[in-house]
């Protein structure tokens, strides 16, 4: 079998990814690279006969219900049960070393 990824090209692809591989990690690279290419190839070979191509094996179809207008709790009703509220909305405290 032709080798099909070489150390040379892990690095010409991790130069262009502009990525900085240690030597051990090339070696890493290319022989993970290479089981995957081998893995594909071997998928490649397969006998499919007249199986259709197709993205997913499963009929998809929408199961999301339709937006349909309903009876919403009053906005002053939840806020009065709020630890906080400040102009028509919650008041929370600030995050991540954010000021006010």
């Amino acid at each position: 079998m032709p080798e099909r990824i070489s150390r040379d090209d892990v690095a010409h692809v991790a130069r262009l990814a502009r990525l900085s591989l240690t030597d051990a990690e090339l070696d890493l690279f290319t022989g993970q690279l290479a089981a995957v290419l081998e893995h594909a190839a071997d998928v490649d070979a397969l006998e499919d006969g007249d199986i259709p191509e197709m993205t997913h094996p499963f009929p998809l179809h929408n199961v999301l219900r339709d937006d349909v207008v309903g009876a919403c709790v009053d906005r002053d009703e939840v806020l009065a049960q709020a630890p906080l509220a400040e102009e028509g909305r919650f008041r929370v405290p600030p995050i991540l070393g954010e000021e006010p």
